[in-house]
């Protein structure tokens, strides 16, 4: 029995074109969809056109990255320019749960205010967020753009990577954290900058956006829930690197630690925590926002520093200024704090 037959699958002739410029991992589901390499013919078993659209259609899918790359590589100086925000708004005007989860963060930070200007600072957020990314993929894209970076405390960073024992930048999911890596490594003087992140579950959107990260001038390391994820930035800050790490995301299974964030309870990733007591290496927080196009302000605050075996009131008072610094920055710039989730 072929595997055709064995799985149930029916033709379905409308699927090449979009199979073709969506790319053969826009299904999340292969043992229901087949292609047969005789024929090239595609076969389905209870996925519908609208299931395939949707799947195209999510914020990770690799359908949205290849078009942000072929717009950011091939399309005008103005349309890179001044288009981006507007795709941030339709984003926004069309995904209604992030949307309204964004709000809900945002009563957290200002607390609640009438609905237009709540509403106008979630269009500024969504717009933030994608003027950031295409700003990320211009600095990788070879068209001679380049990030201008306005350091506030600056010294903090620069007297910690002076003690040669690296650094841990502590940041969060805000505007220009993907530039970070580049802002980094021109302050640092070339030292290599490795980002931390948790593994995206579309593993070809992640390598493709890896790749543009690459061209932008740091390198990612996907850590997991296993221990062994860390041993290459173990090694990294001992030779003197830079890491960093976002302390608003957490994957299942990562180690965390529960601190006050915003009123409210909040975990934040016991990773820099550990990295610390490890190395030596002192924890920079250090966030960043949007002023303009390829523009932004890096707010560097003093360095936390750990004992190589640091007690568990040393470890919960660190964790907690940890989250206290980014609480005072998503206050003062709450539109460029990006939380798409409660």
């Amino acid at each position: 029995m072929s595997e055709r037959a064995r799985l149930g699958l029916k033709p379905a002739r409308w699927i090449p074109a979009f199979a073709r410029f969506r790319g053969d991992d826009m299904f999340e589901h292969p043992a229901r969809v087949l292609r047969e390499p005789a024929t090239g013919s595609w076969y389905f078993a209870g996925v519908g056109p609208l299931e395939l659209v949707r799947a195209a259609l999510r914020t990770d899918s690799t359908f949205w990255r290849k078009a942000l790359y072929a717009g950011v590589h091939y399309g005008p100086d103005a349309w890179v320019r001044w288009s981006p925000p507007l795709f941030g708004l339709a984003f926004g005007a069309a995904l209604a749960g992030p949307r309204e989860s964004v709000r809900r963060n945002l009563r957290k930070i200002v607390g609640p205010r009438p609905y237009a200007d709540e509403m106008r600072d979630v269009a500024a957020v969504f717009a933030n967020f994608a003027s950031s990314m295409t700003d990320a993929m211009l600095v990788g894209a070879e068209r001679g753009y380049t990030v201008t970076c306005r350091p506030v405390g600056d010294w903090h960073f620069l007297s910690s990577l002076a003690r040669g024992k690296g650094v841990i930048l502590a940041t969060a999911h805000t505007a220009g954290w993907d530039v970070g890596g580049a802002m980094a490594r021109a302050s640092g003087q070339g030292h290599e900058v490795l980002v931390v992140m948790e593994p995206e579950p579309n593993s070809i959107a992640r390598e493709l956006h890896d790749a543009h990260r690459r061209d932008a001038g740091f390198r990612v390391v996907h850590v997991g829930a296993d221990p062994l994820d860390a041993l290459p930035l173990l090694r990294h800050v001992k030779k003197g690197g830079i890491v960093a790490m976002k302390l608003d995301r957490v994957s299942p299974g990562m180690r965390t630690r529960e601190v006050t964030f915003l009123g409210e309870p909040f975990r934040v990733p016991e990773g820099p925590l550990q990295l610390a007591a490890l190395t030596g290496a002192p924890i920079v927080p250090v966030f960043s926002r949007r002023l303009g196009f390829l523009e932004y302000q890096t707010i560097n605050t003093p360095p936390i520093a750990l004992p190589r075996r640091p007690s568990e009131e040393a470890l919960q008072a660190a964790g907690q200024l940890l989250a206290s610094r980014l609480e005072d920055f998503v206050r003062a710039y709450p539109t460029h704090w990006f939380r798409f989730h409660d």
